[in-house]
């Protein structure tokens, strides 16, 4: 009877155990999903060297989208399965709705892109398209930080303050990105205007969306420092 109890008990604990959250598992999901967005911003960069390869590279840019809403998934069931959470269950969706955002924004631009055939791009398209580069490598170190964040908050703020700074300088590329689009084109062709504003904005709002996931780490950091 001893020996059923005991082998009872362990299964129940074993249960148990396999209900518990393993928080590794979620700071691994974070990576995971950071690195969906260095991966959209080098094949966006790519887009922005224009030529024959542009298709190639937006496809690119969707498939990663894919793995990233796959990444989104499995964290928001993770949040639903288990009883306790690295830290709070709407700070980790807003994250996670953040770095997702971030890709959704890429694959908005490349979608824009091939629906109007674009093969060539502006130099400060492409100045965009290094920003975003930069911006997606310092949300991957920030995100790989998490797991010891009290250890890391000094190096965490300093990278967060480095995706502001990227920010405002996508807000002036792209003001002089669309002073240089409507001199080229105030004479001539509109629609070349239209389709080249509409790619400013999209890029000028990938970065936001990074802006968006710094702002979303200092969140967790002011709630768990």
């Amino acid at each position: 009877m001893i020996a059923t109890a005991i082998s009872g008990d362990s299964s129940m604990l074993g249960w148990f155990q396999a209900l518990l959250p393993k928080e590794d598992n979620f700071f691994r999901l974070f990576d995971a999903h950071a690195a969906t967005l260095i991966q959209g911003a080098d094949a966006l960069r790519k887009v922005l060297e224009g030529g024959d390869e542009v298709p190639r590279w937006c496809q690119r840019i969707i498939d990663h989208e894919h793995e990233a809403d796959a990444v989104a998934r499995e964290v928001l069931f993770a949040v639903r399965r288990s009883f306790v959470t690295p830290f709070d269950r709407s700070d980790i969706r807003g994250l996670t709705n953040s770095l997702d955002d971030s890709i959704d924004q890429m694959q908005k631009t490349a979608k824009v892109i091939t629906l109007y055939e674009m093969r060539e791009f502006a130099p400060h398209m492409r100045q965009l398209g290094d920003i975003a580069v930069e911006a997606a490598t310092l949300t991957v170190e920030a995100v790989s930080l998490l797991p010891a964040m009290r250890k890391n908050h000094g190096r965490l703020n300093e990278l967060t303050e480095k995706i502001a700074r990227l920010e405002s300088d996508s807000d002036t590329l792209y003001d002089h990105g669309m002073k240089a689009l409507y001199e080229a084109h105030k004479t001539g062709d509109a629609m070349a205007f239209i389709t080249g504003a509409e790619v400013y904005d999209h890029l000028e709002k990938v970065i936001d969306r990074f802006e968006d996931v710094a702002n979303r780490i200092n969140g967790v950091l002011v709630e768990h420092l």
